[in-house]
């Protein structure tokens, strides 16, 4: 199984969370890095372990800064940097303005367009605004903790990855599993999100890569699947995703 979407910097002890995760099965984490200091920490996750690789972005939330592309490509010449992200539109926090999201997101798909990587994409409350701006986009895309019910035709259509995470196991958010029954086998991923949307078994924890195992769970008994299987599935979807070793 693999966790394709953690924020391990955010973690307490990351490193201990790698082991944790090793023994419960998590044999690979996908740690993302959101500003240029974020970068710098998950590529030092990266060095450190094996089997963690890093995604970097400027989230849509430290956008209004603006984004330095230059540092942002030599960061993804790092051999372990596996995809752009996560980047998108935020209308609910508007922790940045509206105006300074939209140019970051639009030339950070333009990076992942010339480098040929996955776009990880954050979307909340600006679906349409999000669907638009993708519009043009022929890459791979990822639509990361997917919580968009409203965009699941389009993903279908394009052929974009479905990450689910521990958000899907709630107890309401039979949408969400509902969704999952309907992304093609090929398509679909899952993730922690952690530190944020532990699971509902462990709710109410601080959220790390092994409690992924719970999501793929629930995603197992929502699609009918044998869970092994399925967590097979999602680490052969994330390794021809990301381009992961096999």
């Amino acid at each position: 199984m693999i966790d394709t979407h953690a924020h391990l910097d955010a973690l307490d002890d990351p490193d201990g969370a790698v082991e944790r995760a090793c023994e419960a099965g998590v044999r690979r984490i996908l740690t993302v890095g959101t500003s240029p200091e974020g970068w710098t920490r998950a590529l030092a996750l990266a060095d450190r372990h094996d089997d963690v690789w890093a995604i970097l972005g400027v989230h849509p939330h430290d956008s209004a800064n603006g984004v330095d592309l230059d540092a942002l490509q030599r960061a993804q010449a790092h051999p372990k940097t596996v995809a752009v992200g996560e980047i998108g539109l935020d209308w609910f926090r508007d922790y940045a303005p509206r105006e300074a999201q939209e140019p970051v997101f639009r030339r950070q798909l333009e990076l992942a367009a010339e480098l040929g990587k996955p776009a990880v994409i954050h979307t909340r409350a600006a679906d349409a605004d999000t669907r638009a701006t993708l519009a043009d986009f022929d890459g791979t895309v990822v639509l990361h903790c997917f919580s968009s019910p409203h965009l699941l035709p389009d993903a279908l259509e394009r052929g974009w990855y479905v990450s689910f995470a521990g958000n899907a196991t709630f107890s309401k958010a039979t949408d969400l599993r509902l969704a999952a029954t309907q992304v093609p086998a090929d398509r679909i991923l899952a993730e922690t999100d952690c530190p944020y949307l532990a699971p509902q078994p462990v709710r109410g924890r601080t959220n790390e890569p092994a409690y992924v195992m719970h999501t793929l769970a629930a995603l197992a008994q929502a699609r009918g699947d044998d869970p092994a299987e399925l967590g097979a599935r999602i680490e052969a979807n994330a390794a021809a995703c990301f381009g992961l070793p096999a």
